[in-house]
């Protein structure tokens, strides 16, 4: 039985209906979900007269939900060359079309050519997951395992409670009536106790939460508040309750440890799926498909104090939402588990993983690749860790070799699942004035010197880039006009850095240089040796490390370096400790990280080019006299 997305299995819409406005036989047929009959009535109406765009379109969904993909993919692109009707929802079932009839070539291209007119989000999601499916999954399949519970209806959708797991299941009971799209049983809540070999034994059902006589599913129980949260059709005094288009939509309830029952989102035209509520930060998290829906449903979250709900829905924005549908968030160890149905997978429905940054941010999501995914879909993601086991969870899917539709299976990993990437985000901005600065190029370098991403900052000089993870990078900033940011860092310091916001400071060269006796020098503060000495004190390498900053951010920079000293003493011996002093200076720069290159000469002038009074034999103060004592860096 065909992945039913529980978004098809429990939007109701009665036959009886006029919220599709149906016209033919064929239509009716579709909007009632039984597509083998609707792809042949309407092939019948064709023979009488044309179909519309929409009716194209219907017939193109009929192909996709019977799983002839060729057919699908011809009409989709049909209608997508001739009108521009297409939802973005649709145009992610053509490319899944494609896809699944092994044309990802043809989908790769396909994106290239609409490049401007889809979010660069999407672009890049497809062009990272698609680069991550290239490489060789490390991954045990024998890990994933099948249960014992399953049986030959649904079973879908598990959820930790106690010492086992609640699920949903479509399986028949006498008190159940029959849901007519499907030809099964509403669905309900069931019960499976863990045993001590992580298996699930004893299924019952789950009498906790009051029965219906209609559909409650996905459950999610926090801890924290002791409650309840589930998924039921909008019902009310036994009646299912309708909008004014004959839609009877899904709403999320909650059970509180009182036996209290509480409606929290509810709408009569709207559904709402897979409510998860995260107990570090009262976020209920659920899928819908409102208006300002990326495509098919999106996951969403509202703020909660203790269940109560304190805000409308935000959307998770497009870095997690797609054309296609994304269902089943659950949040584990700082990361966002979701199923999405995105063309870029590996089947249909692929469980994703995507980091939690600052400010409500994500990394790019990250397919969990074959095993824990397949052809076929696998939803409804969790994961928890087990004492001296490592990590423990289960999915459901309908791969090949299950008892029913939908199975659920079980999983033991001892590191993280999915492959392990690194992402960085921050700023390029003016060192001088903090302005960001837009269209600065942002690169990622492998220890070999090759470039592993480049992207083109932001309005505000903002980036974000992410690769594979590696056991070096080197990260490059540039700008016409501008010096080079160049950094290094092995492992250890790029788990550092990106979890933070990572800014780049790059220099004019005007900001970094000044003109000091007709001559363009580097701008530095002054600075003294010790009397009579050559070595480098804390003061003296204090501006030497802006001379290596100026030369690192300008690597073609070459300079000169003069020593001069006032005329106190022999000027013989000002000539040889000025001299010793700019050798000082130059074996320091060569010393961290400046090479033969950079450096044209170091000389020192001894008393030679006096720049006040303060001659051979002249009275001077002190601060006079040390107006004479210093070293220039002359930029050629």
């Amino acid at each position: 039985m065909k992945f039913k997305l529980i978004i098809v299995l429990l939007l109701f819409v009665p036959f009886f209906g006029t919220a599709q406005n149906k016209k033919s036989k064929a239509d009716d047929l579709f909007y009632g979900y039984q597509y083998e009959k609707a792809i042949e009535a309407y092939k019948s109406e064709m023979q009488k007269d044309s179909l519309t765009n929409h009716q194209l379109l219907n017939l193109a969904d009929s192909y996709f939900s019977t799983g002839r993909f060729d057919n699908a993919s011809e009409l989709y692109l049909k209608v997508n060359r001739n009108d521009t009707i297409m939802s973005v929802n649709r145009f992610n079932k053509m490319l899944q079309s494609l896809s699944k009839n092994s044309e990802k070539d043809r989908v790769k291209m396909f994106l290239k050519s609409k490049a401007d007119k889809l979010s660069p989000e999407l672009l890049e999601n497809a062009e990272f997951n698609y680069s991550l499916l290239d490489i060789p999954s490390n991954m045990d399949n024998s890990l994933v395992r099948d249960l014992g519970i399953n049986s030959a209806q649904g079973d879908f959708s598990p959820a930790f409670y106690k010492n086992g797991i609640l699920f949903s299941s479509s399986r028949g009971r006498n008190s159940k009536n029959v849901y007519e799209p499907t030809g099964e049983s509403y669905l309900d809540i069931y019960f499976a106790r863990l045993s001590a070999n992580n298996t699930l034994v004893e299924v019952e059902n789950f009498k906790e939460i009051p029965a219906t006589e209609f559909h409650k599913s996905t459950p999610y129980y926090s801890e924290k508040l002791e409650t309840f949260f589930y998924i039921l059709s909008n019902e009310e005094d036994g009646e299912l309750r309708y909008d004014e288009n004959g839609k009877n939509a899904l709403a999320i309830g909650t059970l509180a440890k009182n036996n209290r029952f509480r409606f929290i989102l509810k709408d009569l035209s709207t559904s709402f799926y897979y409510p998860y509520f995260d107990d570090a930060t009262e976020r209920l998290y659920f899928a819908a498909n409102f208006d300002d829906s990326y495509g098919g449903t999106d996951l969403y979250y509202v703020y909660t104090n203790n269940g109560q709900i304190m805000s409308a829905p935000i959307n998770l924005g497009p870095r997690i939402n797609s054309p296609g549908n994304e269902i089943a968030p659950y949040v584990f160890d700082g990361s966002l588990y979701f199923s999405s149905d995105i063309f870029y997978g590996l089947g249909g429905m692929d469980i994703y993983k995507a980091n939690m940054l600052p400010n409500d941010s994500y990394t790019i999501p990250v397919n969990l690749g074959a095993g824990i995914n397949s052809k076929a879909d696998d939803f409804g993601f969790i994961i928890r860790n087990v004492e001296n086991t490592g990590l423990s969870g289960f999915f459901a899917s309908n791969r090949e070799g299950g008892k029913g539709g939908d199975d659920l299976y079980g999983f033991e990993f001892k590191n993280t699942p999915g492959l392990k990437t690194f992402a960085l985000g921050g700023k390029v901005v003016n060192l001088r004035n903090k302005v960001g600065l837009k269209g600065a190029q942002v690169r990622l370098l492998n220890q070999q010197g090759d470039i592993l991403k480049e992207v083109i900052a932001g309005e505000n000089g903002s980036f974000r880039l992410e690769i594979p993870w590696t056991s070096q990078v080197t990260i490059q900033a540039m700008n016409d006009g501008y010096s080079i940011f160049s950094t290094t860092y092995s492992e250890e310091g790029m788990e550092e850095i990106q979890n933070t916001s990572f800014n780049m400071g790059l220099a004019r060269m005007e900001d970094l240089v000044t003109q000091k006796e007709d001559k363009t020098v580097i701008k530095l503060n002054k600075f003294y040796f010790d009397k009579g000495k050559s070595v480098i004190n804390a003061q003296v390498e204090s501006e030497l490390k802006k001379v290596i900053d100026a030369v690192e951010r300008f690597p073609q920079m070459r300079l000169r370096i003069q020593s001069y000293t006032d005329t106190r003493g022999s000027s013989s011996s000002n000539k040889r400790l000025s001299q010793a002093r700019a050798d000082e200076i130059k074996n320091y720069l060569l010393s961290n990280g400046l090479n033969s290159n950079n450096i044209i000469e170091a000389t020192g002038y001894g008393e030679e080019n006096i720049v006040n009074n303060c001659v051979n034999g002249a009275y001077c103060l002190d601060f006079l006299h040390k107006q004479n004592e210093r070293t220039l860096f002359v930029v050629e």
